[in-house]
């Protein structure tokens, strides 16, 4: 059943010598405390979500008091267990948390809640506040990105645990909401877990039959622990999230079902302690009002304290992260000790961990000599990838059931299944925005560099995982190929033109779309040493010439986003700027406008406009008003690169089923079209 041991310092009982009245009346109080200072955030803000928090109190004080392992000094220990508040809208049951564990997250940011430059915003996020693993809100997500730390972990276990060194050794906890449910994205995910049997993940599913509309009976009646069932969990039922030792029973089940993911079926009270509104969709998302709040405290017997939070209630808590205070300790003993006994396999592990690339990796990639044929960019990433996948072993690729065509299994790799988890090939199935959401969680967790394949047009269906990743600054790879009309005879169903645009409008996202089989290499280049960004590489199904001079001037021309692929004799009269395939098509238009014409390149604009000024003026220069951008697609967010007085070259509507050239040239994707075009803008 378990490739990887349960330690006996996570099973242990974490008070034996405190009797069971005294840690229940401890965690009573916890539990009410947690609900007071939700209820006071939400009220001083104005704004929130105080339902959840209270609902599933006790539940989180169970988990957080009696099993999570952590350690509230070192919020980044490779070896803790990662906590999840997928229904982040309850953003203040982990921030609550997180305080009364000792995490850098004080009394005072929970008075400022949602406030600017809060350390507690509206909802969890990555990276800002210490403790907070993924950036939860838009609800499926936080669930989804479990999956990736999950696997992540299983991964890593079966790599470089031994018999007597055992590394890498945590669980993952997730905090569901009916809402995560009921969004798609989680039915992916949570299926692709049940084929992978990832043991080692547990949802405690807040299931109080009620959302914002109103009952869940309005929209929500199916079973759901017998869907979960179905897809290959270990479900179990009725767990009554406000008996503490139910709940701490059924997690300790979980905990040893390591065959399966478990969904612990919590029915809990939304609101629980209110005694006017606990139970129904009004204490959802509003402040209660201070009568109500004076109620509910006497309620809970709690003061007519606002933000009331004394040391006894942090005693659990605290407790707890000695005990993973304790455990790190050990595991850092276990590293040294392993460090000695497997030297290179520890370095290994330590470098992965750290997020470093290994020394000389760029050296594998390789160079293309000028051919008239080419190659589809596609197939050249699959030789970029055959190069790397030996000396990158971080690299876990996938694709959403297009392997043979997005070219994404490198040779050699593995299929990762339940029996096979060392594996670094992932078959996601038709789960393009699981896909996402997952690659997200296990960039998340670290120690892997996750790429994943699909055609370009499938990108809108994970949209919003791709953007979650761009604001987490997680280093994933989305392999789009099909990039264009040019993929011909599919027809306008696949035949991408509204997505660059609309992926190039994300923040932080590098879209990058090279011209051949070189700028290709580059641009795996480029994804892989960008470690705060994902990267969106687009890429054709129709070959590509392999064009003079990108052997020598891809790797750093990508690099910066744009350069100089054709000069002009002297200073140009226009300037032609192309990505991808229609980098040749201004090539092309070249030979016709003469030695004034210069061509440039360019596969990432967010690339190129972060460059300094005079980088920028170099391949631009200002004096030069006469630009055309070539791209078949949508012309939007060209303007800033060819200014008032140049054009696009585009396609503003939709495409349609012919081969790939017969479609182009029919769309007015032709050299003649550009050159017409440079001229008009040159008069």
């Amino acid at each position: 059943m378990s490739d990887q041991p349960v330690t006996t310092a996570q099973m242990d009982d974490p008070a034996p010598e405190r009797s069971a009245e005294e840690r229940a009346r401890l965690e009573t109080l916890t539990a009410n405390v947690i609900r007071g200072l939700a209820i006071d955030a939400v009220e001083k803000a104005d704004s929130g979500h105080p339902g959840l928090p209270m609902g599933m109190a006790d539940a989180a004080t169970v988990l957080w008091g009696r099993f999570l392992k952590h350690n509230p000094k070192d919020p980044h220990w490779f070896d803790r267990d990662r906590f999840v508040l997928s229904a982040g809208h309850g953003s203040m049951l982990i921030y609550a948390l997180l305080h009364l564990s000792g995490y850098d997250v004080s009394l005072d940011d929970l008075k400022n809640f949602r406030q600017l430059d809060s350390a507690t915003p509206g909802h969890p996020e990555v990276h800002h506040t210490p403790g907070v693993e993924t950036t939860t809100g838009p609800l499926g997500q936080g669930l989804a990105t479990a999956v990736g730390m999950a696997l992540a972990e299983r991964q890593m276990a079966r790599l470089y645990n031994t018999a007597e060194h055992v590394v890498v050794d945590h669980y993952t906890y997730v905090i569901a909401s009916d809402g995560d449910l009921q969004e798609g994205v989680s039915n992916e995910a949570s299926s692709f877990a049940g084929h992978q049997g990832l043991g080692k993940l547990v949802v405690l599913y807040d299931d109080n039959y009620v959302q914002i509309d109103g009952s869940t009976d309005l929209a929500f009646t199916e079973d759901r622990a017998g869907r979960y069932e179905a897809l290959g969990w270990h479900v179990i039922r009725d767990v009554d999230a406000h008996d503490n030792e139910a709940v701490a029973a059924a997690i300790h089940t979980a905990r040893n079902t390591l065959d399966r993911p478990s969904l612990l079926v919590c029915r809990s009270t939304i609101g629980y302690g209110s005694p006017s509104l606990a139970g129904t969709h009004d204490i959802h998302s509003d402040a209660i009002g201070a009568a109500e709040i004076e109620a509910t405290k006497k309620n809970l017997g709690l003061p007519q304290e606002d933000f009331y939070a004394p040391d006894e209630a942090k005693t659990l808590f605290e407790e707890q992260a000695f005990r993973g205070s304790q455990e790190h300790c050990e595991w850092e003993g276990q590293m040294t000790a392993y460090d000695e006994a497997a030297p290179e396999q520890a370095a290994e592990l330590r470098r992965r961990i750290e997020g470093r690339l290994p020394d000389g990796w760029a050296d594998a990639l390789p160079t293309f000599e000028p051919d008239a044929k080419g190659m589809a960019s596609r197939a050249a990433s699959g030789k970029v990838l055959d190069a790397l996948a030996p000396v990158l072993p971080e690299l876990i690729g996938g694709s959403a059931d297009l392997t043979p065509s997005n070219k994404t299994k490198a040779a050699g790799m593995e299929n990762m299944q339940f029996d096979s988890p060392a594996a670094r090939y992932v078959h996601y199935g038709v789960r393009e925005h699981g896909m996402a959401a997952i690659m997200n969680g296990m960039a998340l967790h670290g120690g892997v560099r996750p790429y994943g394949g699909t055609f370009l047009i499938f990108s809108d269906y994970m949209k919003a995982a791709v953007r979650l990743g761009a604001l987490m600054e997680a280093p994933v790879v989305h392999v789009f190929t099909h990039d264009s009309v040019g993929l011909g005879e599919d027809g306008p169903t696949h035949q991408p033109i509204e997505q660059l645009a609309g992926l190039r409008a994300i923040p932080n996202l590098y879209v990058v779309r090279p011209a051949d089989a070189n700028e290709t290499a580059a641009a795996w280049k480029l994804a892989l040493e960008l470690d705060d960004a994902p990267v969106a590489l687009a890429l054709s199904r129709q070959g590509l010439p392999t064009l003079d001079g990108t052997a020598e001037a891809a790797m750093d021309g990508v690099a910066r986003g744009a350069y100089v692929l054709a000069d002009s004799a002297g200073d140009p009269e226009v300037i032609l700027v192309a990505t991808g395939s229609e980098v040749a098509l201004a090539l092309e238009a070249k030979e016709t406008l003469g030695a004034s014409c210069r061509v440039v390149s360019m596969p990432c604009d967010r690339r190129f406009f972060e460059q300094d000024e005079a980088y920028r003026e170099s391949v631009l220069p200002g004096a030069v008003r006469a630009r055309v951008a070539v791209e078949a697609a949508s012309p939007l967010g060209w303007g800033r690169v060819v200014g008032l007085d140049g054009a696009v070259v585009g396609l503003d509507r939709f495409g349609m089923s012919a081969p790939g050239t017969a479609a182009l040239g029919a769309l007015g994707m032709t050299a003649e079209a550009v050159v017409e075009t440079a001229r008009r803008v040159m008069a």
